[in-house]
């Protein structure tokens, strides 16, 4: 998600999706990094610490479509990979993702590398680095201006390639977990115009994140978490969510981000090792439901376990 600087004329539907970003990005600067309502379920794609935590081979595939109905919304498709090694004191993961937002299409890939270290019989510490790079472009000559006009800040396109690095913290017992990152170190450049006075820069991100469960009911789990989410020049924001476990098979959850909006949250195990959730986002901001029906994000895990790691115990995180 990586439009950074004002667009004034264009088709309706682009239009608005621009405006709207353009007005997160006054300063040049912008959530830039693919957003996900379940973030819970999708960990390593914000802390490269958590790799290795569920002591199993774990597999993620997360597709996002934001703002339904708008002509070049936010689509966000993801695939990530963990497992331990060397008696389960480093953990080691991979993740893919591709994201799109009108003319900008961003697709990276990072390896993951956690040094684990067992503090006490409950808790684990892991602490955490990504290294890789992402793919951008900007396809701005393909956009259609009102009138044909020209505007110079469409004439060239935009290809770049951005390497970077990744921090990130882990802590976790069986019942609760907390953890911080920074998944981007460098601030790469996207777009510089002298004339135009346009520079567009990717912008850090830090995560703070913590979460713990408890059981009311035999059959009932509850879990509380949150996430702050921090970018230069951009508002802070707060996701809350509190899901409900029943049979250790289904959960219910709804979540509520500040400045964005409402989630209603599904995840369903039908047999051990395998998950399948369903978020959907309904919109607070001046966005309205009125112009976009929302954002839609499937997730589907599975965890490969072997004759030397089982899944003995449902994890909750």
């Amino acid at each position: 998600m990586f439009i950074t600087y004002n667009i004034k004329i264009m088709k309706k539907n682009f239009r608005i999706i621009v405006l709207l970003w353009s007005l997160a990005c006054a300063t040049g600067y912008a959530q830039q990094d693919p957003q996900y309502s379940q973030y819970m379920f999708n960990t390593l794609a914000i802390n490269p610490a958590y790799a290795g935590s569920r002591d199993v081979l774990n597999l993620t595939l997360l597709y996002r479509n934001q703002w339904n109905g708008i002509g070049g919304a936010p689509r966000t498709a993801t695939l990530a990979a963990d497992m331990p090694i060397l008696n389960e004191k480093v953990g080691i993961g991979g993740l893919i993702y591709t994201d799109y937002i009108g003319a900008d299409k961003n697709t990276g890939v990072y390896f993951t590398y956690a040094q684990r270290i067992r503090l006490t019989n409950a808790g684990t510490l892991s602490l955490g680095g990504t290294i890789g790079g992402s793919y951008y472009a900007a396809d701005l000559t393909s956009i259609d201006l009102i009138d044909n006009k020209y505007d110079p800040a469409f004439s060239t396109n935009v290809n770049k390639v951005l390497p970077n690095l990744g921090l990130g913290v882990y802590y976790a017992t069986d019942k609760w977990y907390a953890g911080a990152s920074m998944p981007r170190l460098y601030n790469n450049n996207l777009y510089k115009n002298n004339t135009l006075k346009i520079n567009a820069e990717q912008a850090r991100h830090y995560f703070l994140m913590a979460g713990f469960v408890k059981r009311l009911h035999p059959i009932l789990v509850v879990k509380p978490s949150f996430m702050f989410k921090a970018a230069s020049g951009a508002p802070l924001l707060l996701d809350l969510n509190l899901n409900f476990w029943f049979y250790d098979k289904l959960s219910l959850g709804v979540s509520y981000r500040t400045l964005d909006a409402v989630v209603g949250l599904l995840e369903f195990s039908p047999f051990q090792g395998f998950k399948v959730g369903y978020a959907y986002d309904y919109t607070t901001t001046s966005l309205s439901n009125s112009i976009t029906k929302g954002s839609h994000e499937i997730m589907i895990r599975y965890e490969f376990a072997t004759s030397n790691a089982s899944i003995l115990t449902p994890r909750y995180f």
